[in-house]
């Protein structure tokens, strides 16, 4: 189906806008009214720009407080009216939205509401228009989809007929089922909007925290497919306000629009992008440093091995078990701290999750590779971080010695010995995100990467909340935790908040001692946090001063148990211990604030 977008989403001029959506694949635009009065070019040349671009104007809006109102004021909205239609002929609009009325002169009167849309209706068609009634939420009167529909069904008039709005739709809680009752040829209009689920005042809800679909919790997919199975055959078009669209970059934010349409579009049985791939493990994790003397130290300590360098370029490869860490030296100045800056998620078919990128406008990265290196390709996530589509084979045995297959055969084998501390795997991943780009990065992991997001929750900063939200794979193998700052000078494009790698171990108290006995600096904690953890579990005799004298951290729910402590930053990267008892899928969430204040008393 066709896109569209209103203007209202995006920031920046009127111009600024249109070339955004142009350049991010849309077919066509919403004009909101403020954005043209504020423009600096007539209609015709905002016509002209759009067409020049590739861009239809598929509606203008929108049209306030009309219809049910005393003969006199209704006789004044029929002349601001013949205005808006004279400026939409040359804007080269057809179709213009009028929202119920929230006037206090409104009156509930279904049949004066009808008539009136109706004699609005025959002006609109004299200039060839049609009129799209949309159901606020907050209307006075009509606030619900199917109150709308019941009086443009009485109004009876070719030249209207409704708007439906999913915001509008689904914040209510209506029922979409009864769209399908509605003719499709009756639907002019399709807007869509997600929003996460949140207690507050409709209107404020609306005004501030829409969000592109698939990044909330409402149900715009079974809206969707309820439209189309009436006949609806028109854009989907995107109408979302949010502060943090209003002042993110335009081009960007078009772009995950455009991924969230083409999502929700696969999602409503529509169209068949290139199926999701989903990722099976960590293949590594890539930390680039200007020398590794700062990051070194630490991995040996934590029991990692140099086991192999690149043949061509200054990465090496170091390992334990099944978690793998590339340290890159190829940094430029830019990069001169140790910094996460890049993840290898192994994958059934990278080929394919290639394409899923690709046909998800995720940027595939150029990659400088020698004739004999592996075929990986990379993507860049909404920070930054680089994604590479791996396939990792076990070292082989031939008869020219030791060889390795897939991406680790770029590496040549050096002597190492093995380390004691007992790291199974990488078991998650935390990556914080710039604040404006939060909402892109979980549509980014779901919909790009084939990864389940969780529940979003809040964890208490000494300095403010932060925003924490993760995705996994179905049995936790890939496990990713998103997180924003509390402000946005804790972005990690501006040298904020660093990110970590948490190392999987079936034996966390031997491991501790083993790093801390091998020199590895572990976050110390506060002596309070272990008496208000006496408070809440009952411990084994020696147990909670086992955890107290190595800095571990305690977690238990209805599944398993959970334990885990960190080691201090070094650069931007710290590293979490951590062991997973019975079923327990979480991150510890209870016990985030205690290790910020930890690292931030270090800090100062």
């Amino acid at each position: 189906m066709r896109t569209s977008i209103a203007t209202v989403s995006l920031s920046g001029t009127l111009t600024e806008k249109l070339t955004a959506a142009a350049r991010a694949g849309f077919d066509g635009v919403e004009i909101f009214e403020n954005d043209l009065i504020g423009s600096p070019l007539s209609p015709e040349e905002i016509r002209d720009r759009a067409a020049d671009l590739g861009l239809t104007i598929d509606l203008f809006q929108p049209m306030r407080d009309i219809e049910a109102v005393p003969a006199d004021e209704f006789a004044r909205n029929l002349r601001r009216a013949e205005h808006k239609f004279r400026l939409m002929r040359r804007l080269g609009a057809d179709t213009v939205l009028v929202c119920s009325s929230v006037s206090p002169h409104a009156v509930d009167d279904d049949a004066l509401a009808a008539e009136q849309l109706r004699r609005l209706a025959d002006l609109a068609q004299e200039s060839g228009i049609r009129v799209a009634y949309e159901a606020l939420a907050w209307g006075r009167h009509v606030s619900t989809y199917e109150h709308a529909w019941r009086i443009v069904e009485a109004a009876d008039h070719p030249a209207l007929g409704v708007c439906l709005d999913s915001f509008h739709i689904l914040a209510r809680g209506s029922d979409v089922a009864g769209i399908e009752a509605i003719p499709g040829d009756k639907i002019f209009f399709l807007q869509l909007a997600d929003a996460p689920q949140m207690s507050l005042d409709v209107l404020q809800w609306s005004r501030h925290h829409r969000c592109f679909p698939g990044q909330g919790d409402l149900d715009v997919t079974g809206l969707v497919r309820a439209a189309v199975r009436a006949g609806y055959d028109g854009p989907l078009s995107l109408e979302v306000f949010n502060d943090v669209f209003r002042q993110a970059d335009a081009g960007r934010t078009a772009v995950d629009a455009l991924r969230s349409l083409t999502l929700l579009q696969e999602s409503a049985g529509l169209t068949a992008p290139p199926a999701p791939v989903v990722p099976t493990g960590f293949a590594f994790v890539e930390i680039a440093t200007a020398d590794t003397a700062r990051i070194a130290p630490l991995l040996t300590a934590l029991g990692f091995s140099r086991t192999a360098r690149h043949s061509g370029k200054p990465v090496d490869l170091w390992e334990q078990g099944e978690a793998r860490i590339l340290l890159n030296t190829d940094t430029g100045s830019h990069r001169p701290e140790p910094s996460l800056t890049a993840v290898g998620l192994e994958s059934p078919d990278p080929s394919g999750a290639s394409a899923r990128a690709e046909s998800l406008l995720a940027p595939v990265l150029p990659r400088r590779r020698a004739p004999g290196d592996a075929p990986l390709d990379a993507v860049a996530a909404p920070d930054g971080t680089e994604f590479f589509f791996c396939v990792t084979d076990r070292p082989q045995d031939t008869e020219e010695g030791t060889a390795r297959a897939g991406w680790t055969g770029d590496f040549a084998p050096t002597p190492h010995t093995p380390g004691p501390v007992g790291i199974t795997r990488v078991d998650h991943v935390a990556l914080t995100q710039p604040w404006h780009h939060f909402d892109e990065a979980t549509l980014f992991h779901r919909g790009v990467l084939g990864l389940q997001p969780h529940a979003s929750v809040d964890l208490a900063d000494p300095y403010g909340l932060l925003r924490s939200r993760a995705v996994s794979n179905e049995d936790g193998t890939v496990r990713i935790a998103l997180g924003v700052g509390a402000s946005p000078t804790q972005d990690p494009a501006r040298g904020g908040r660093p990110q970590h790698v948490a190392l999987a171990t079936d034996d966390l108290v031997t491991a501790v001692r083993r790093a801390l006995a091998a020199g590895a600096r572990m976050l110390p904690v506060p002596a309070n946090y272990y008496d208000d953890l006496a408070a809440h579990y009952d411990f084994a005799p020696g147990e909670l001063e086992t955890y107290r004298e190595l800095g571990i951290l305690y977690d238990r729910d209805g599944k398993g148990e959970f334990r885990h402590c960190y080691t201090v930053t070094t650069g931007r990267v710290f590293f979490e211990l951590v062991e997973r008892v019975g079923g327990y899928d979480g991150y510890g969430a209870r016990n985030a604030p205690v290790r910020l204040a930890a690292q931030h008393a270090l800090a100062d």
